[in-house]
């Protein structure tokens, strides 16, 4: 009888889950379409929760701003730790007072189990030795961001979205498909990934905003080369500020107290390579921590410096 009454409780809550992962977030304004487990030939199949701001239109051609970390975007109840960026709050307020031209969000899930791997810049990662990868290995194992020996596969999820995702949304939404009009935003490992694909496809995305970088790539800065390969691979690949814009922010508690003096040297290496104020933003947030709750607050400086009128 236990047995059979501990079944049932299991069967209940496995119910529970299905349902709280099938329900769509709440948002304070606009609509969210979810593409289900969209499956793909580069990773694995993950949801896609596409918000459409209020008034979307067919007759009008939107912007596309593609974000990492697309469960945690929209609503607080939804998420594993109560916080959310709230986007469709910011954007909603910035699009009234018409001080952005109108976008779309797509929020792409990550798989949690990948996802140190799937935005971990791959080419960077390749620049290692072998004792440095051994190093960051074991660092990442440690901290349980990987069960096996860790190889970055950020190209194939940056495939992903340019070859799989991407035609999709262009053909099934009312959006401009140039790369003026693309723009890729992420968080931690997610604004790590989001400049590295703005330096592998300059031609599709046009701009990139990348909040608290986790520049170490692991968790911490002691005997840690990431850092200085991330810089190098940089210099080398920065696309024409003449065409793109670069958005980066940072605080300094919590996990981002590792990345200040790492920004500072990434702004310097931008700004010698033509970026000025119309086509670069830093900003750093004192007292400010690692969190969705910091990133909320801040929200609207990126999306004014990648869509503002």
């Amino acid at each position: 009888m236990k047995k059979l009454i501990l079944l049932l409780i299991l069967a209940i809550v496995q119910k529970i889950t299905m349902y709280a992962q099938d329900k769509l977030p709440e948002v304070s304004a606009g609509k969210i379409e979810r593409l289900e487990n969209f499956a793909s030939k580069y990773i694995s199949s993950r949801n896609i929760d596409v918000w459409l701001p209020d008034g979307y239109s067919d007759s009008i051609k939107y912007a596309v701003l593609y974000m990492q970390d697309g469960q945690m975007l929209y609503d607080a109840n939804s998420t594993w730790n109560k916080q959310a960026w709230d986007i469709d709050d910011a954007a909603t307020n910035l699009l009234k007072d018409k001080k952005i031209k109108p976008f779309i969000v797509v929020g792409i899930w990550n798989d949690s189990k990948t996802r140190h791997k799937d935005y971990f810049p791959q080419k960077v990662f390749n620049m290692l030795s072998k004792i440095e990868k051994d190093s960051v290995n074991a660092r990442l194992l440690k901290k349980g961001r990987t069960t096996s020996f860790f190889k970055a596969s950020s190209n194939n999820y940056l495939k992903f979205i340019v070859r799989e995702l991407k035609p999709f949304i262009d053909k099934n939404y009312s959006v401009e498909s140039n790369a003026e009009n693309t723009c890729i935003m992420g968080s931690s490992m997610g604004a790590l990934l989001s400049i590295y694909a703005l330096c592998e496809y300059p031609k599709v995305f046009g701009g990139a905003a990348c909040l608290s970088t986790h520049w170490p790539g692991t968790f911490s800065l002691e005997n840690n080369p990431v850092p200085y390969y991330m810089i190098d691979y940089l210099e080398k690949k920065l696309p024409s500020p003449k065409t793109h814009k670069i958005y980066f922010d940072c605080g300094d508690q919590t996990l981002d107290a590792l990345y200040p003096s790492i920004q500072k040297q990434v702004d310097s290496l931008i700004q010698t390579n033509g970026y000025s104020t119309t086509n670069f933003q830093t900003h750093f947030f004192a007292g400010e921590n690692h969190s969705e709750g910091a990133w909320k607050k801040r929200l609207d400086l990126p999306l004014l410096f990648m869509f503002g009128r």
